[in-house]
């Protein structure tokens, strides 16, 4: 089993950018994949980015070209790089942990989320 923790969100303004971290425990993430999921107010959580335990990534076409997903195995941590941020992006940012791709219902393991909040 896999303990998730999120960090790095915050409030920016339109085009800028935030750096989110998922620092795992408990067991290795280099044995998972693993994703960003999101979830504004009144909206389902909806699947960001995700990238496999041999490194292809996958993302949510809103995203691509501004996000970058990376992991760092031997620090057992997700990455999630966010440029030119628009107010669509405000939600809280969640990762997981062993399912496929950026599909929700196929992820096992939940972190407890950071809000990431861009204002125009």
């Amino acid at each position: 089993q896999v303990q998730l923790v999120e960090s790095g969100g915050g409030s920016v303004q339109a085009g800028g950018s935030l750096r989110l971290s998922c620092a795992a425990s408990g067991s290795t993430i280099g044995a998972y994949n693993m994703a960003w999921f999101r979830q504004a107010p009144g909206k389902e959580r909806e699947g960001v980015a995700g990238v496999g335990k041999y490194g292809g990534t996958v993302y949510n076409d809103s995203v691509k070209g501004r996000f970058t997903v990376s992991r760092d195995n031997n620090k057992n941590t997700l990455y999630l790089q966010m440029n030119d941020l628009k107010p669509d992006d405000t939600a809280m940012y969640y990762c997981a942990a062993n399912g496929f791709g950026i599909v929700l219902r196929t992820y096992d393991y939940w972190g407890q989320g950071t809000q990431v909040t861009v204002s125009s």
